[in-house]
């Protein structure tokens, strides 16, 4: 059976890690899953102005203490789900203000349905746009670099119907739109970026929880290739420090981990409903690190020694990977 048993041991014998590690894993309910553009302004033909000195982008909020570090909600339904996680953050306000233009950026990245779990929740991402017009977004962008046929993943994985819906303007990845830029990255130097993800006032990643036959899972911090174009096949060969290199490029607002199905075997793609668990799960952070850092242990018994991504994250300060010593959220909603 993939999904780990609950140890039985009483919470006072569990060390900290344990316990947080056996909430993911016990909170959901493990069954096979059942089968069931507008640009930033108007385009013009004026020449794209040429990258600034300093290509980092930081979107993040200032640290209080009040919130907690990361948000968790279990056993519910997507939009409740991100509702929950969002008002124990501290509420959307805190990451958005009022005329920002927010550049959300799910998992687009393949031709499947909801049910195959390798693109992120299209009412999970749906929720979010609806959170960024309450606190008094100008615009909000659904976008997304995807691997399979760009028009085929927005539609078939639902996310372009359930964006639009709440009057997000859905943007398809045109060849056209792309600014090389100096990443400043150890493996990563000058690479084509997507344009929204350079203009936006804030970004906020929600990426999807899956295995991933490379990495042993594609998390928050490996959404960020969907940025990019360019062949991006040949970052693989240095995917670890490709992946940190990104990581700290582009420092999002917050992130937001749909682990509501989740594909557990045979990613990231997918396509066999077999491969699909029902963890009916949020985790909202803004720290990346930690984020990534518990899902892989929780869902795919992974540490900084089989990702070590996550170690070189960790030690190029972009979030810890101790994730037990952060202030923790936990909310049940069933």
């Amino acid at each position: 059976m993939i999904e780990e048993k609950a140890k039985t041991e009483p919470a006072s014998q569990l060390t900290r890690r344990q316990a947080m590690l056996q909430i993911l894993r016990t909170g959901g309910i493990a069954a096979a899953a059942a089968g069931s553009a507008y640009w930033l302004s108007n385009r013009s033909t004026h020449p794209v102005p040429a990258p600034p000195e300093q290509a980092r982008r930081d979107h993040r909020v200032s640290a209080n203490s009040a919130f907690p570090i990361m948000a968790v909600a279990q056993n519910g339904e997507p939009r409740a789900l991100v509702q929950q996680t969002l008002a124990d953050m501290g509420g959307i306000r805190r990451f958005i203000a009022r005329g920002d233009v927010v550049v959300l950026k799910p998992n687009i990245a393949w031709d499947r349905t909801p049910e195959q779990a390798a693109n992120t929740n299209p009412d999970l991402v749906a929720e979010v746009v609806r959170q960024c017009w309450q606190a008094g977004a100008k615009r909000v962008i659904v976008t997304d670099v995807s691997c399979n046929e760009p028009r085929r993943c927005f539609q078939r994985s639902g996310i372009q119907a359930a964006a639009r819906a709440e009057g997000a303007e859905v943007l398809l990845p045109d060849p056209e739109l792309f600014r090389e830029v100096d990443l400043g990255g150890v493996v990563l130097k000058s690479w084509p970026v997507f344009i929204p993800f350079l203009e936006a006032d804030k970004v906020i990643n929600l990426p999807i929880a899956k295995h991933h036959g490379l990495t042993g899972a594609t998390l928050g911090m490996k959404n960020w290739y969907g940025i990019l174009g360019g062949q991006r096949n040949r970052l693989h060969q240095q995917i670890h420090q490709s992946l940190v290199d990104l990581a700290a490029f582009m420092l999002p607002t917050l992130t937001i981990m749909d682990c509501y199905r989740t594909l557990i075997r045979n990613g990231p793609t997918g396509g066999n409903l077999e491969d699909v668990l029902l963890k009916r799960t949020v985790l909202a952070s803004t720290d990346p690190v930690a984020l990534d850092t518990w899902v892989a242990q929780a869902w795919w018994n992974l540490d900084p020694t089989h990702l070590p991504y996550l170690q070189i994250a960790h030690d190029r300060g972009l979030g810890t990977t101790l994730y037990e010593t952060l202030n923790v959220k936990f909310t049940k909603l069933g």
